[in-house]
């Protein structure tokens, strides 16, 4: 990109959130058998976990506003930042993607 280039995507991006139930998800998992939860775990790790762990809407909404959706990325200034496979796993505790 040219010098002094300035984006225009910031004109059309636009953040929404949705949250699903969570207790209807968890009540979901509580019915499964054993069998089935550990077919789950097998698949996609720890992330049943997710569902007990309180998020501050404010720390996630401060480095959601510099998500590029266009690009897929966090874009801070002129430097883009990508996670890489191994940083979702990591902080999924997911090792199978």
């Amino acid at each position: 990109m040219s010098e002094g280039y300035t984006s225009e995507l910031w004109d059309f991006t636009y953040i929404s959130v949705t949250q699903n139930n969570l207790q209807e998800l968890k009540e979901v998992l509580a019915q499964w058998d054993d069998e089935t939860k550990q077919l789950f775990y097998y698949n996609y790790g720890d992330l049943p976990y997710l569902l007990d762990i309180k998020v501050d809407e404010h720390l996630f909404r401060a480095p959601a506003q510099f998500w590029n959706s266009a690009y897929s990325c966090f874009t801070f200034g002129e430097v883009d930042l990508v996670p890489t496979i191994e940083e979702y796993t990591t902080l999924l505790r997911c090792p199978r993607i």
